[in-house]
């Protein structure tokens, strides 16, 4: 698998970054846009780096949010007829508490291309869409503050609308979420892969307070039990993943705008 990375909160000042994710795959006989960032951004940083995106051939939403889907409309109109697969929940009422809306532009729905999903999506050999809704936690799912409007009342998120690509290309499987809401931990006792790719959503783990060092402990401890290498990025947070270094070392690695990964 080919990787390149179009669009984090990090990188080069030849680049634009922002607060979001895209992703480049070349993987499994397809060309893939793996979420599209909070802009139209990630399209500019493909010409620089040489990506022609008139050659993707599907396109995936992880979830819900702004910051990986808000520069769909971008793609869809500057590349009509390319299919977008997105959970069947992934336009819900999606808040950071109960004021901050933090889900789609409602512009994303007007687009034909739309192709939701639900718990199991297989889009071609070896690529596999996986919401993991079926499976049962081996840890508690923290919301981190983010809610679901339903009416007038905020509930805790359950991130029903999340969905991990799952890769099983020459015998290896390789993970690649958005953000991982539903906790690494949980991911990685149900998908078990070689590789996985993505954000941890650590962020709000503080390694310098005992709560948030704590938490960080007990995913380094359950990380290195797998024999998999980890790459992550976007909502891990730089001292998070400072930390998960200090005990994992180069078993996780950053990926930041403009990286170019081949797994």
């Amino acid at each position: 698998m080919r990787l390149t990375v179009l669009m984090e909160n990090t990188g080069p000042e030849t680049l634009a970054v922002e607060h979001g994710l895209s992703l480049y795959l070349e993987v499994c006989g397809k060309r893939i846009l793996f979420d599209a960032g909070q802009s139209g951004h990630f399209a500019d940083n493909a010409g620089r780096l040489g990506v022609d995106l008139s050659g993707v051939e599907l396109a995936i939403l992880s979830h819900g949010h702004y910051d990986h889907g808000d520069g769909m409309p971008r793609f869809l109109r500057e590349h009509p007829g390319v299919p977008l697969y997105l959970h069947e929940a992934a336009f819900g009422g999606h808040y950071h508490g109960a004021e901050r809306y933090i889900g789609l532009t409602p512009a994303l729905q007007s687009y034909q291309e739309l192709r939701f999903t639900g718990a199991r999506t297989a889009l071609a050999p070896g690529l596999t869409l996986l919401t993991c809704e079926e499976q049962e936690p081996v840890c508690p799912v923290d919301p981190c503050g983010l809610t679901r409007r339903e009416g007038d009342v905020f509930l805790p998120e359950d991130f029903r609308h999340e969905q991990v690509l799952l890769i099983e290309e020459n015998g290896r499987r390789i993970a690649v979420s958005g953000c991982s809401h539903k906790g690494i931990r949980n991911l990685m006792a149900w998908l078990r892969p070689d590789v996985f790719i993505g954000g941890f959503h650590l962020k709000d783990h503080d390694p310098g307070t005992p709560a948030g060092r704590a938490v960080l402990e007990t995913v380094a401890a359950e990380l290195s039990r797998y024999p998999t290498q980890y790459y992550t990025c976007h909502c891990t947070g730089g001292a998070q993943l400072a930390f998960l270094q200090s005990r994992m070392g180069d078993r996780v690695r950053a990926l930041h705008t403009g990286d170019f990964l081949e797994v």
